[in-house]
């Protein structure tokens, strides 16, 4: 089993999806999270990044959904967890073998070096931060909007749901490429679909096989507790 995360699995830790009811992008104009954006202006887009992602992000906790996966896993009825979120929330809760294959907010790089960096490293009390090797400018390692998911992230999880025998999705509708590709990928191999949203998405009626109409946390509760977890 491959589980297959998107921002549905953190709403209820208080993290907000991009898209939809309560959707970050419907208060906020996400230019700032374009790469031409930051580019040229790096400072303005280091202002909404930080007020939006670090100063929230950091005290999140995991929720119940992420705790049944992390558990899943350690029993062994999940082998990989590939998500669409950049919040660590999965590793919090204590799961080993996650791909973020849109990158993480706690790492940063340098976009004129390349040198990476752990978030503490970093005093965003001071904006932009920059790099101690080069004194460019740091960018949250997560893919922005007009950039490309990274080869090894792309690579690994298509890899992972070539191998599912099972897909669950979880609290996405996958409207981006490469992520969108993922179901399909799993389907093509002959994997079955499990899906939990709160309402259908682009699978639902074309490749799921069984369609779990709830919030992330109701259903894996109650998967936890079938599985005696």
């Amino acid at each position: 089993m491959v589980a297959f995360t998107g921002a549905g699995v953190s709403v209820e830790s208080g993290i907000p999806p991009f898209r939809g009811a309560g959707g970050l992008w419907n208060t906020t104009h996400p230019i700032f999270l374009e790469i031409e954006y930051f580019q040229k202006r790096p400072l303005q887009s280091w202002k909404k990044i930080k007020d939006i992602f670090y100063d929230k992000l950091s005290d999140a906790s995991p929720n119940i959904a992420h705790e049944v996966l992390a558990k899943m896993e350690k029993r062994s009825f999940l082998e990989f967890i590939i998500t669409q979120n950049i919040d660590h929330l999965h590793q919090k809760a204590g799961s080993k073998k996650v791909c973020e294959l849109h990158g993480t907010y706690r790492q940063l790089v340098c976009t004129k070096c390349s040198s990476e960096y752990d978030m503490s490293f970093a005093d965003l009390n001071f904006l932009p931060p920059t790099c101690f090797v080069c004194k460019g400018v740091l960018k949250p390692d997560m893919v922005f909007f007009n950039e490309p998911v990274s080869d090894f992230a792309k690579r690994h999880s298509f890899n992972e749901a070539k191998k599912a025998d099972l897909l669950l999705v979880i609290g996405t509708n996958a409207e981006v490429l490469p992520a969108a590709e993922i179901p399909e990928i799993a389907k093509n191999s002959d994997a079955k679909i499990i899906e939990i949203n709160i309402k259908p998405s682009p699978f639902t009626n074309t490749i799921t096989d069984i369609f779990i109409e709830a919030s992330a946390a109701d259903a894996m509760k109650e998967i936890g507790e079938m599985l005696y977890l």
